[in-house]
């Protein structure tokens, strides 16, 4: 049995070099009332530790993911007819690694995590681009420091499933579930 991290790296690689954004996954996440919610984000970091990606702490998510720390991430890769689901409980990243990450990007993704109220009612676009002038202006030529209501969160895999198409529905199903003694065990499930 191959480790499940190490089978996700390989596939990732691959995913790489056949897709524009193999990053691009679906995150699942569940309000107070228990209703899910799925959106798009970027994987930025993933190995034994977990799976890692950035937010605005503020945004519906990140507000989610703050009252309930379960979540489920899903890779579609279309062009390699394979889907790599991800369950587990999500952790913040180390301030550290956040102001790492956060001073790694574009100076107008810095600006635009400021300038962004994410998933807040927004009068019209120019109220957007005020905050983007206003954010551009006070940072001038320096540095961007990370907003505190930025942050990362660390997936720790409780389940990790690989499925690939194959013909006439014959498709590969192989599922990691995390035991007691936080080893992986391994099973193949009809598709």
């Amino acid at each position: 049995m191959q480790d499940p991290f190490d089978r996700f790296k390989e596939w990732f690689k691959e995913a790489q070099s056949e897709e524009d954004m193999a990053e691009a996954m679906s995150i699942a996440t569940v309000d107070d009332a228990g209703r899910p919610s799925i959106r798009m984000v970027l994987l930025k970091d993933h190995g034994p530790e977990g799976f890692t990606f950035y937010t605005n702490l503020e945004s519906r998510k990140g507000q989610e993911i703050k009252n309930n720390k379960s979540m489920a991430f899903c890779f579609h890769w279309k062009s390699m007819a394979r889907q790599i689901r991800i369950e587990g409980e999500v952790s913040p990243v180390s301030d550290e690694e956040a102001d790492a990450y956060f001073s790694s990007r574009a100076k107008d993704s810095q600006i635009g995590a400021w300038a962004s109220k994410q998933s807040q009612p927004m009068e019209g676009r120019f109220e957007f681009e005020a905050r983007i002038l206003k954010y551009t202006t006070k940072f001038g030529l320096g540095k961007v420091p990370r907003p505190p209501f930025w942050s990362g969160f660390r997936m720790t895999p409780r389940r990790i499933e690989f499925w690939r198409d194959r013909k006439f529905r014959l498709h590969d199903r192989h599922i990691y579930v995390r035991n007691e003694q936080d080893n992986w065990d391994f099973e193949t499930l009809y598709p």
